[in-house]
């Protein structure tokens, strides 16, 4: 065991609330709390799902890792195990899911699987992390597992690789590429819901903020200002003329993840808005009333999301809507309402798929992804 990983006495601990009962729904940003919402009221859409994808074998993904990297407990990476016990018990989590560091030059993590996702972080984010960023970037996978993100993520996966092995079919291209389209902007909220569970397993700003901006720069922040970090996203949001807004679209539209400054913006509105503080107050939505939640008022909740975001931006090309008469908040509408169409998109290729799985369970010597246990 290196140096590096001996845990350390020398700067007390600090006291974090542990987060009794929390529901995924405190920390997702509302358009993607009402996509995921729409797609959870789907019953059996997650069975339909991994049926349907069956030739994706979660179990050969997870033996690659088990082959090439290190699982991580008490006698294995113990300084990343206990940040993630750390992350996990403020958010009361139930069970733990399986942790592997990789060799990898780059600062990265992810959560991966259908059936028990688990999640992968890179040798660089080890190396070049503290104990509180480390515990914020664990915080932010977990997130992502909490919210099923990680079900949905696969099948992003897989479907970018179907639209590449069809570039040559010309209509089927097109309709995978705006399935994709569709789910990366999904994915992109996504990444903000993560970032706010990240915040809510670490309880520290600032650790937060360090985190993405060694995303932007590098792990050396010796040199790099924090005021000077934001004023980069300010600029970034509402710089430059009609030209950046079109660049700022070609460079998001097939992009996972918003950009560090974006996403450093993002966090300090929410915790400025005051809703970080309601929930280490004790004001957060509990797991057990998860079966409440209305997918109509989710949905309202994504539209409105959005429209607050056009009024608030001030990014040139919405900043003309605005002056054409209220546009930013016609686009608002109708990106928001995405939730309402996906849920019905989805709900009829869920039952088309069902229908497939069960013509190809009655054929002789045919058996069912179910079936294998998979």
């Amino acid at each position: 065991m290196t140096t590096g990983d001996q845990e350390t006495t020398a700067t007390p601990a600090r006291r974090r609330v542990v987060l009794t009962g929390i529901s995924s729904r405190a920390w997702e940003h509302p358009a993607d709390r009402g996509a995921l919402t729409a797609l959870r009221e789907l019953r059996g859409f997650d069975d339909v799902l991994k049926t349907f994808f069956g030739m994706w074998n979660e179990r050969a993904f997870r033996l690659s890792y088990l082959a090439a990297g290190i699982r991580v407990d008490h006698r294995q990476y113990p300084r990343v195990y206990h940040r993630f016990t750390e992350a996990a018990s403020t958010l009361d989590w139930p069970e733990l899911p399986e942790l592997y560091v990789t060799q990898s030059p780059w600062l990265t993590a992810e959560a991966i699987g259908l059936d028990r996702p688990f999640i992968v972080v890179s040798s660089a984010a080890v190396q070049q992390l503290d104990d509180d960023e480390l515990r914020y970037l664990l915080g932010h996978e977990l997130g992502h597992v909490g919210s099923g993100h990680a079900v949905y993520k696969t099948i992003l996966m897989i479907l970018t690789r179907w639209a590449a092995n069809l570039s040559w079919l010309p209509v089927g291209a097109l309709a995978l590429r705006a399935i994709i389209a569709a789910m990366l902007e999904w994915w992109r909220k996504a990444e903000l819901s993560a970032d706010r569970a990240g915040l809510l397993a670490g309880q520290d700003p600032a650790a937060a903020l360090r985190l993405l901006m060694k995303l932007a720069g590098g792990g050396d922040l010796s040199q790099i200002d924090t005021t000077a970090f934001l004023e980069q996203a300010a600029e970034y949001d509402g710089g430059g003329d009609l030209r950046d807004s079109f660049h700022k679209i070609r460079m998001t539209a097939w992009s996972t993840h918003p950009v560090p400054v974006a996403r450093a913006a993002h966090l300090r509105q929410w915790v400025d808005s005051g809703a970080y503080g309601q929930v280490l107050a004790g004001e957060y939505p509990r797991r057990a009333d998860d079966g409440d939640t209305s997918v109509t008022e989710e949905i309202k909740a994504a539209a409105e999301s959005y429209r607050e975001a056009f009024g608030r931006t001030q990014d040139p090309l919405v900043g003309l809507l605005r002056r054409l008469g209220d546009g930013a908040s016609d686009i608002g509408e109708w990106v928001g309402s995405g939730a309402g169409r996906a849920r019905s998109w989805m709900g009829a290729a869920g039952e088309a798929a069902a229908r497939a799985a069960g013509r190809a369970g009655r054929r002789p010597g045919r058996t069912t992804t179910a079936d294998n246990g998979n």
